[in-house]
């Protein structure tokens, strides 16, 4: 958290030697407050007077020699700050990759040798010095200010213990055509190898190229080239590479496809708006297998010859190597990426891509909405729907908001793509707040699959499984003798939700969190899914000493151990959080399903968005209530909109599809219109609820919540939120609570919360800026205040 009233602007003195040298966007090191402790600030404005009375402080160092953040970032963040009712540094730091945030190591990177004679002291005879702003005096880095301007040196990061540089050894001829062949003669009759070596050098003179590309290109080994060097025909040196998160990809290239009429009509209309440079959003809503992908493929190939660039943002979920694949393989190297399965010098260095202009087009989760594109000509959200675009954490931010923002800035559309938008983008759709594209026809002219509802009320006291009805039996059977492929969903992850005992009832809960631990047989242990806190699996009942311990709920893992039994030769893949832990094993599952490697892939949400595969052909959700079991006023949007994303992965190709969906809730509206597969009946009765009960989109909401390690403090603050924020409203608005979060304690903290339901109340804008002002002082006891706009869910 920012230290106190550090969000309104202060003023330094700039010693004279970074005068016309220091930039807006750049941070520096100044001293703070009474005992002038230095912190780090960024330069919003520079000018040459002040009205300020008193003495200024001087800056005390330039944490870097170029700006990390440009005028859009400083505007975008202002804007940011209001709007999420958050501090405006948070709103900057946020825009910053984490390399940025880390911990780092600068270098000055001299790049001619035409420099002051004080410069050439600074290197002392090398072609780099470590930049450490608390070792170099202002008047050098003055002097280093001005020759990066000058383009005479670089900056180099290089991120302790997160993100170095990539270094590679590189081979170059030193030798001209005339020594080659002088140097030939020189060689005894058997030394082929090194007459191999002087042969390619004189076909390829100017060429660099590490040890395992002259091994791959010509049989060279690393005798051979340390020979060569020794010799003098070689220059050995030390060159910075990218690293590559697509290497593990599939990629090839594609070619734009034949449009349907609706995909058409949809891409010529995105475009016509681009061209008049209007910052018109869009809804595609189009059903499953309906050819959105290609839309924005072609979309974004148009915005790229004019010169454009293009930003795609995809669920953290959807994230799979298909939708990344689909991308590379049509925009090559003009691609980067951005998502949490890079490693943290992955995404260093494709921030660093965008930032120097090297990569065009951006496909990435979240946070990816601040990728530093300049001069962009669209911007795509697909899965629109989806919650992981608001972020949980100061400043809660959704990407939707922040990528209209951005469509004004730049004067380009905005492309929102989902089969179930939310409630808020299609109502704003009908009344012609955004432009609504209509794609109700998949590309392959197959009907969307058959849905089949099983009663699991009737299904479970005549079945030997509890998991599988005979319907999903029966449809799995069929399907492996057809040798076709199966996707099975279930909403949980590890072995079982939770540990009772039988005899006294006790469950095991987490000791800081007030939720119930869940077995994970992976790691032999109970874990918490909120703090992380892990023990060992009980033998007894820590309460009654009791041996009749059981395992109630089911999750993925026990499902496979059933299914395995159930069809000993199926070959099985699991996908939930734990399998997909380390680093690319999201991809190495997923390759395996698409290669037919296994027969059945089961898995939780995840495996619900975003893929693809012709020979699928059953699709079963074991568990539809999960959601609907929730308080949350969206948990049937949630429930319909994640039945009819998972059918839509069945029968994409030219098989036939089917889905089975196992519930205890078959006559809901939720799980009996995703069957039918009809968003608008749905979308009419679930507007028609929201709209008795007073909820969005009817109304807008604020979440105020109040957290503290004392019970006491954070109910009391609650209730004192509570009598003051009723001055500041109108009677036309609605006041929930205060109570306790559904969760009330996470990691020892104990949370409070109320929510306000309103249309038009100017007078609450101001008070929540009171609150955001005060809230500072409140957390020096402990006590945190979190205010949320349109928060996703009220638990």
């Amino acid at each position: 958290m920012p230290t106190m009233q550090t969000d309104k602007p202060f003023t330094y003195k700039v010693d004279e030697h970074l005068t016309d040298q220091l930039g807006v966007g750049m941070r520096v090191v100044v001293p703070f407050g009474k005992g002038n402790r230095l912190i780090q600030g960024f330069v919003t404005r520079i000018f040459e007077q002040t009205d300020y009375q008193g003495e200024l402080k001087k800056v005390a160092a330039v944490l870097e020699l170029a700006p990390v953040l440009n005028d859009e970032s400083l505007q975008l963040a202002e804007w940011m700050a209001r709007e999420t009712f958050s501090f405006r540094i948070s709103c900057m730091q946020a825009m910053l990759p984490s390399a940025m945030r880390a911990q780092y190591q600068k270098k000055v990177v001299l790049l001619t040798d035409q420099v002051s004679e004080e410069l050439k002291a600074f290197f002392a005879d090398k072609s780099e010095q470590i930049f450490d702003e608390q070792k170099i005096s202002t008047n050098m880095q003055g002097k280093l200010l001005k020759a990066r301007r000058q383009k005479q040196v670089e900056i180099k990061y290089l991120v302790k213990n997160k993100a170095r540089a990539k270094k590679i050894m590189m081979f170059q001829s030193k030798l001209t055509e005339e020594i080659i062949e002088e140097e030939k003669s020189k060689l005894r009759v058997n030394a082929n190898k090194l007459r191999k070596l002087l042969s390619f050098l004189r076909t390829h003179p100017k060429i660099a190229l590490t040890q395992a590309q002259f091994e791959k290109k010509i049989g060279l080994t690393a005798g051979v080239l340390r020979a060569a060097e020794k010799k003098g025909w070689l220059l050995r040196q030390e060159s910075e590479q990218y690293r590559d998160p697509r290497k593990n990809l599939m990629v090839g290239q594609t070619i734009p496809k034949n449009l349907t009429s609706q995909q058409r009509e949809a891409v010529e209309a995105v475009l016509a708006e681009a061209t008049k440079k209007h910052s018109t959003t869009f809804l595609l809503q189009g059903v499953t297998g309906s050819g959105k992908t290609e839309v924005y493929l072609q979309v974004i190939a148009k915005v790229l010859a004019a010169g454009k660039a293009a930003l795609m943002l995809v669920p953290e979920i959807s994230l799979t190597p298909q939708m990344v694949e689909r991308v590379t393989s049509r925009f090559g190297e003009k691609v980067a990426l951005l998502h949490s399965g890079l490693s943290s010098g992955e995404k260093f260095d494709e921030w660093r891509r965008i930032e120097k202009g090297e990569a065009q087009v951006v496909v990435g989760a979240r946070s990816a909405i601040f990728a530093p594109l300049k001069k962009l000509g669209i911007i795509i959200i697909d899965e629109e729907h989806e919650t992981s675009y608001k972020q949980d954490n100061m400043p809660r931010y959704h990407a939707r908001d922040v990528a209209k923002w951005r469509a004004e800035y730049h004067h380009c559309p905005v492309l929102l793509g989902s089969a179930t938008p939310s409630l808020e983008s299609r109502a704003r759709a009908q009344k012609g707040v955004y432009r609504w594209l209509h794609m109700d026809a998949r590309i392959n002219q197959q009907p969307l699959p058959k849905v089949k509802i099983v009663d699991m009320r009737e299904e479970v006291p005549q079945s030997k499984n509890i998991n599988f009805s005979e319907a999903l039996l029966r449809g799995i059977k069929q399907t492996l003798e057809r040798h076709e492929q199966i996707i099975l969903m279930l909403n949980r992850r590890g072995y079982s939700s939770f540990m009772m005992c039988r005899d006294c009832g006790f469950v095991l809960k987490c000791p800081n969190c007030d939720i119930s631990l869940t077995l994970h047989m992976d790691t032999h242990s109970m874990k918490c899914h909120y703090c992380g806190h892990e023990e060992a699996i009980p033998q007894v009942c820590p309460s009654c000493k009791g041996r009749h311990i059981r395992y109630y709920g089911t999750g993925t893992q026990q499902v496979e151990v059933e299914l395995q039994k159930l069809f000993s030769t199926a070959r099985i893949l699991r996908m939930d959080v734990d399998t997909t832990r380390r680093k690319g094993a999201h991809t190495r599952i997923l390759n395996k399903f698409g290669q037919h490697e296994a027969d059945i892939l089961l898995g939780t949400q995840m495996i619900a968005k975003g893929l693809d595969y012709p020979d699928v052909t059953l699709v079963g959700v074991l568990n539809a209530d999960t959601a609907l079991g929730m308080t949350d006023f969206r948990a049937s949007e949630k429930t319909f909109q994640l039945l009819t994303q998972v059918s839509g992965r069945a029968g994409r190709a030219t098989k036939k599809g089917q889905v089975i969906i196992q519930t205890y809730n078959p006559h809901h509206y939720a799980i009996q219109l995703a069957k039918e597969q009809n968003y608008e009946k749905f979308f009419r009765k679930e507007m028609s609820i929201r709209h008795q009960g007073a909820y969005p989109p009817y109304y807008y909401t604020i979440q105020i919540v109040a957290s503290s390690p004392e019970e006491s403090l954070a109910a009391k603050k609650m209730y004192q939120i509570y009598a003051e924020i009723r001055k500041y409203l109108s009677n036309q608005a609605v006041i929930l609570g205060p109570t306790p979060q559904a969760v009330a304690r996470i990691n020892n903290r104990y949370f409070y919360q109320l929510i306000v339901k309103y249309k038009k109340e100017k007078q609450l804008f101001v008070y929540l800026d009171k609150i955001l002002y005060e809230s500072q002082k409140d957390e020096r006891k402990g006590l945190k205040i979190m205010i949320n706009r349109e928060p996703l869910n009220f638990v």
